[in-house]
């Protein structure tokens, strides 16, 4: 039984990034994990919000969802990240969250943290690849441990395959293009293993 507190951090407008998220948390649970599912502040302004039906009602629809705290990240053994491309990049909300991170970071609280991500774009080659390694940027400076889900397992090939991380494409009507969802719980799952290895290495 796994003893590892997993945080499945997200960021989604209309709602695919959350799916994401609701799937890793099951591979996470099934893998026996302690899973905290948590969203990055929005930082939108309103109207822009209320211009998009689909983004307003995700929105309204995760009221109840916690936002990610600085103490989640500290409580967390591996961290999941969910969250969109945005011009091959993480988007601007992600990124406000992780500045914030540098106390943390100073104090070497985030070094040897186990973290995966994975991403959604409009298409497949919308920078979705460079947008988890723009992420894991960010990880290496922490000092944290990445745990790609590579090529470990059929699931990943028959979600396209991409070794950095989940990836999914999105059509015109906000629907994923790719099945991924037995890609994405390997991946929590992977990544959980790997955190109760390196948890077990340490104590």
């Amino acid at each position: 039984m796994s003893n590892v507190n997993t945080a499945i951090i997200y960021y989604s407008s209309t709602g695919t990034n959350y799916q994401l998220a609701k799937w890793a948390e099951e591979g996470a649970k099934e893998a026996g994990a302690e899973v905290k599912v948590l969203k990055v502040p929005e930082t939108a302004p309103q109207a822009a919000i209320e211009s998009n039906p689909a983004w307003k009602a995700h929105h309204d629809e995760t009221q109840n969802v916690a936002e990610v705290t600085l103490a989640d990240l500290e409580w967390a053994d591996a961290i999941i990240f969910s969250v969109p491309t945005r011009f091959g990049n993480v988007p601007g909300q992600v990124k406000q969250f992780l500045d914030t991170t540098g106390g943390l970071w100073f104090h070497g609280k985030l070094a040897n943290k186990v973290v995966s991500a994975m991403t959604s774009a409009q298409n497949a080659h919308g920078g979705q690849e460079q947008t988890i390694l723009q992420l894991y940027t960010t990880m290496y400076h922490w000092g944290a441990i990445v745990a790609a889900p590579g090529y470990t397992a059929d699931a990943v090939f028959a979600a396209g395959g991409n070794p950095y991380g989940t990836s999914v494409s999105v059509d015109q009507d906000g629907k994923m293009v790719e099945d991924v969802q037995e890609a994405v719980k390997h991946q929590a799952k992977r990544t959980v293993t790997v955190a109760q290895a390196v948890k077990n290495g340490m104590q």
